[in-house]
């Protein structure tokens, strides 16, 4: 049998609080409350015009005024303004007719409070004028200075619940203006949530797409060459240059599969942020993607001459572009293309520059058609660290992708 939890009442501070931080007009159960308010200011009033001030008793008119004055109050909330207008419109003649002047100043006080927390101060401010204005207007005219005297008095209490009124309603303005200010920022710590995970999986695409479609080219262009061997002569079958091209096969399926590990370490949780991730790759990997196009059939050279404070970043970002370029080359700059790979620092950037001698327009940018993705995620490669990238044929034919990292910046952001 599971235990059933009690659930806990908030505490009298609490309540009161939210009663002043609520706008009244969104308050649950609001005429069911009012109408229980003003069945209990009717009875304040009616005990108050019958044992107080014994000389001004309310005649059967008297009483009926006074009661009626309650009934608007039911809808206090709705129309604050009408509700108020109703209620003098009531009292007055009540008081013109010498009743008991201290029973229905309860019910005018609460439609003037309602007023107040839900209209502007000015017009809550000019409300109050007025209502003091014909209160004395009627006094003068239909009693006697003692009367208005007295009635001066109890503006007094109507004066203090207007400011009182005021203030509450200031009060609430700046507990909503907190409100929304938190949501806001709520919202924008979920944008940017968003955005980083946006981004997130960009990068993760743009890793995936260079990884595999290098592994997959040098797998294809391995395969082949086992293929020419084994249908070039069947009778005198080369063993070793088979064996090598599988060896070379299985050595690029090992690197594969160790670097899309890496890869999508990002996709899942470890931690309580989630936020563990292998080594990017760097210019230290150069050697091994010119190796591997090499395998593949292309000659390659190579320069790379860089200094030890190459950003992270700026070094995945090299390494993604060398490799997406020598990839294109040994798919589309035809057999045994000659390439060429320079990575250097010069004027606080790190520049490279894949150059190939293949025929067309076609090589380390990709295929002609641009239909492929490669030289839009070389781009984007260059463009997240603040970089460009330039590509295209080659005046004396073949292709050439340039790219210019910046490592100024790079360095001022990872710090």
């Amino acid at each position: 049998m599971h235990p059933t939890t009690t659930p806990v009442r908030p505490r009298l501070g609490e309540r009161v609080t939210a009663t002043l931080t609520r706008d009244p007009r969104t308050a649950p159960h609001a005429t069911r409350n009012d109408a229980v308010l003003a069945a209990v200011l009717a009875g304040l009033a009616a005990v108050l015009a019958a044992f107080t001030d014994t000389l001004r008793h309310p005649d059967a008119l008297g009483w009926t005024l006074l009661l009626a004055a309650h009934v608007p109050l039911v809808w206090r909330r709705r129309r604050p303004l009408l509700v108020l207008a109703a209620v003098v419109v009531l009292v007055i003649p009540y008081h013109a007719l010498d009743n008991n002047h201290g029973a229905p100043v309860p019910a005018s006080l609460v439609a003037l409070y309602t007023v107040t927390v839900t209209q502007r101060p000015a017009r809550s401010i000019l409300v109050g004028a007025a209502g003091l204005a014909v209160s004395l207007t009627v006094m003068l005219t239909f009693g006697d200075h003692k009367q208005a005297s007295d009635l001066v008095r109890i503006y007094g209490w109507v004066l203090a619940v207007l400011f009182i009124g005021i203030d509450v309603r200031y009060y609430r303005q700046y507990v909503a203006s907190l409100v929304e200010r938190a949501e806001r920022a709520e919202r924008t710590r979920e944008e940017e949530a968003r955005r980083r995970v946006a981004e997130e999986r960009l990068r993760v695409a743009r890793d995936l797409h260079d990884l595999l479609a290098h592994t997959i080219t040098l797998i294809g262009v391995q395969t082949s060459v086992a293929a020419h061997v084994l249908a070039a002569d069947p009778e005198r079958l080369d063993r070793e240059t088979i064996a090598k091209a599988l060896n070379d096969i299985a050595d690029t399926c090992r690197t594969a599969r160790g670097e899309l590990r890496t890869t999508l370490e990002v996709l899942r949780e470890q931690g309580a942020a989630g936020e563990t991730r292998g080594p990017l790759p760097g210019l230290d990997g150069v050697p091994d993607l010119v190796e591997a196009a090499r395998l593949a059939g292309a000659r390659v050279t190579q320069t790379v001459r860089t200094g030890e404070t190459t950003p992270p970043a700026v070094g995945a970002a090299a390494y993604r572009i060398v490799q997406e370029a020598l990839t294109n080359a040994v798919r589309h700059a035809g057999a045994e293309p000659v390439v060429r790979v320079e990575v250097y620092e010069e004027q606080g950037a790190l520049r490279l520059a894949v150059t190939d001698d293949g025929a067309g327009d076609t090589g380390a940018g990709g295929s002609s058609d641009g239909g492929g993705f490669g030289l839009v995620g070389m781009r984007e490669r260059a463009r997240s660290v603040g970089g460009t990238l330039d590509a295209g044929p080659r005046a004396g034919g073949g292709f050439e992708v340039t790219a210019v990292l910046p490592l100024r910046g790079a360095l001022e952001g990872a710090g």
